[in-house]
């Protein structure tokens, strides 16, 4: 149980937790079900909605929506073509956004999917250093897709300090003297 003004006031029976609320004129307002005991908090039901929704609406502005762009690719296409697609695919990544591969087949091209999947692979192999692969090449029905994802920065690793040697009195051929605490009185 907290009070309005922040201070515990402990446990006690839910009674006596909505005879002080009442007692201040505010609400008793359930803040963490979950916990054991669930813990419950002295004040205005109003304004405890509107801070939730504020707190709400500023984790929605902060939050990044990831959309799946799509590079559609032929069996056929030409060396400049692919390399512009190539392009598109990084410039992709590089805005933070994940990219779907596809090659849709017609026809007689479906004897050849072989070569699909060879245009995939190499698109992967050439995007790496800047992409994961989330999906590999998967075909469903007369399409062929695999989906991308950028790479995640690496965080900087830090520098472990080297921990400086023990100073002790005693001479190096002696063993260090044992540690003993002394009981409190």
């Amino acid at each position: 149980m907290i009070d309005d003004e922040g201070q515990q006031l402990g446990i006690m029976p839910p009674y006596e937790a909505l005879k002080k609320a009442r007692e201040k004129n505010l609400d008793l307002v359930e803040i963490a079900p979950t916990a054991q005991p669930p813990v419950c908090r002295i004040t205005d039901y109003g304004k405890y909605l509107y801070q939730q929704e504020k707190k709400d609406r500023q984790a929605k502005k902060h939050q990044k929506t990831i959309t799946i762009k799509e590079v559609k690719f032929r069996i056929n296409v030409d060396d400049h073509d692919y390399e512009t697609k190539k392009n598109h695919v990084l410039r992709f990544l590089a805005d933070g956004d994940k990219v779907k591969a596809t090659i849709f087949f017609r026809g007689r091209e479906m004897t050849r999917t072989g070569l699909g999947r060879q245009i995939l692979e190499r698109l992967i192999k050439d995007v790496e250093a800047q992409s994961m692969v989330e999906f590999r090449p998967r075909q469903e029905g007369n399409t062929l897709h695999a989906i991308l994802a950028p790479k995640k920065p690496e965080p900087p690793k830090k520098a472990e300090k080297p921990k400086p040697a023990p100073v002790s009195a005693s001479s190096p051929s002696e063993p260090p003297a044992p540690l003993v605490a002394k009981p409190a009185s």
